[in-house]
């Protein structure tokens, strides 16, 4: 097994490194996540955030190109070491400094700098020195244990996805998405069957949405009731409507599936409807182009 693991060690490193350099270079998304990195509020910049990103990226590249063609030197393993050392501490200090920002290890990820992270570093800096020291070629490996090699790429594949949160949508969130629907929501108890979610829940997604960036200039105060009605959960706020001597006081309400959450995968369709506060009649409002349909909205009894 030792000779396995430092037999394939250059083409696993390489697969990661080469992933994650192309998606820094390669990716328009890069431009886009580099103002939620650590990276960004470390150089006060978003533009010199993108240029070391991709920098990173060509250097990542650079040595996976190595690890593939020139295993046996102890450079490309060594240099992979330096760069996982490098991670490990900029992740410390990204942490430490701005825990709520993401560490653009992939230029995808943008989600805070979370313990996989550090594991995924330390796996670049575990593996370049095995690489180094062992200075051993893979393909002898992969061509006299085929059977062997490719259940411990695969292993060591499966081990790589768990660690990158940017790939969680291909198989975390459906795998939650399944447990719900089979065993229910965990926070209420409910059976099989029964998958309406937290209210909670259910306001995280309203305000995510494009209906709320529509209506959010109306909303004058935060939840301020909510119940269900024929599969919808309606939750009602408190507004003012228009401008000057036309600002009415209405209730804005919003209506989403009762079942929608975050693991639920796409956007829910939201409903919003103004009520005047003092009359209780619905308000006559130019149609939002943000929200799927306005339909008249049932108010609490």
């Amino acid at each position: 097994m030792l000779s396995l693991t430092t037999g394939l060690a250059p083409l696993v490193l390489a697969g990661l490194l080469g992933w994650t350099g192309a998606v820094k270079v390669f990716s328009r998304g890069t431009a886009q996540q580099a103002p939620k990195t650590a990276l960004a509020r470390m150089l006060r910049s978003s533009e010199r955030a993108t240029t070391v990103l991709r920098a990173t990226g060509a250097g990542e590249l650079l040595i996976a190109a190595g690890l593939l063609v020139i295993p046996a030197n102890p450079v490309p393993g060594a240099a992979a070491a330096v760069l996982g050392a490098g991670f490990l501490a900029y992740l410390g200090y990204g942490r430490t400094m701005a825990p709520e920002s993401s560490c653009g290890c992939s230029a995808r990820e943008d989600t805070p700098i979370t313990w996989r992270a550090f594991a995924r570093a330390a796996v670049v800096l575990i593996g370049g020195a095995t690489v180094a020291m062992a200075q051993d070629t893979w393909w002898p490996t992969v061509s006299e244990r085929t059977a062997g090699a490719l259940v411990f790429l695969a292993g060591a594949a499966a081990v790589l996805v768990a660690l990158s949160a940017d790939l969680d949508r291909w198989w975390l969130l459906p795998l939650r998405r399944t447990r719900l629907r089979v065993f229910g929501h965990p926070l209420l108890g409910t059976a099989a069957g029964n998958h309406q979610v937290p209210v909670a829940a259910s306001v995280e997604l309203l305000e995510n949405s494009l209906a709320w960036q529509a209506a959010a200039p109306v909303v004058r105060s935060a939840l301020l009731d909510h119940w269900e009605d024929d599969g919808w959960r309606i939750l009602q706020y408190s507004g003012v409507y228009g401008d000057g001597e036309n600002a009415r006081p209405v209730a804005v309400v919003f209506a989403l599936d009762a079942t929608a959450g975050r693991d639920t995968g796409d956007d829910p369709v939201v409903r919003v409807g103004y009520v005047d506060a003092d009359s209780g009649e619905a308000v006559a409002v130019d149609e939002l182009s943000a929200v799927p349909s306005r339909k008249s909205l049932p108010m609490a009894g």
